[in-house]
């Protein structure tokens, strides 16, 4: 997710002054972005090099470390926000991440590409895995362990005993909330821990 008007969607969700932490922030687009508009402060975690150069040269604090290692550097409650944009289906392990995501940010923010979709399913119908602007890889050449669906991330976040704030599709920069799992290309929940 790197187009402004998605981020600046993400961005209105984030109240201002809040301390951030981005995993896998990319070249720190949203955290400049909330820095300049929102006020909020933090840091990015990014395993890319080149990256976090970027990052850098952005003036962000920003930390090169693994998702996959875990968050032990952070405390509990140690940021107001966790935001994950387009990391979940990267993970090898998900749920864990999704734990600690909630466990150092009082509300986690994330997004992934929502498999179901309408093009999506269109393409599976016809035999065919998905190549869209979400979805930009062939199957045999993508980064992604594993693709879900709105509707999935739900059942997850009950399972994992967390309760969804906020959830909408977006499609093209635009908030979806009227039949996400179908009409909305990337799916966005806010979370915190408690009862689902």
């Amino acid at each position: 997710m790197s187009e402004r008007r998605d981020l600046e969607v993400i961005a209105s969700l984030v109240p201002r002054g809040s301390r951030v932490l981005d995993l896998g922030c990319g070249d720190g687009a949203l955290l400049a972005l909330l820095r300049e508009q929102r006020g909020c402060s933090g840091y990015g975690v990014e395993l890319d090099d080149a990256k976090l150069v970027e990052c850098v040269r952005r003036g962000l604090s920003v930390v090169q470390l693994n998702l996959e290692d875990g968050l032990a550097i952070f405390g509990d409650r140690a940021f107001d926000v966790v935001i994950q944009l387009d990391t979940l289906q990267n993970l090898r392990h998900l749920a864990e991440v999704l734990d600690e995501t909630v466990r150092v940010g009082r509300i986690g923010i994330v997004s992934f590409p929502n498999f179901a979709h309408w093009p999506n399913r269109l393409a599976v119908s016809l035999g065919r895995m998905p190549v869209t602007k979400a979805l930009p890889y062939q199957w045999y050449d993508t980064p992604n362990l594993r693709v879900g669906t709105f509707a999935d991330f739900e059942v997850l976040a009950r399972a994992r005993g967390l309760r969804v704030i906020d959830s909408f599709g977006l499609r093209d920069g635009v908030p979806v909330r009227r039949w996400p799992n179908l009409l909305a290309s990337t799916a966005v929940f806010v979370v915190e821990r408690g009862a689902a």
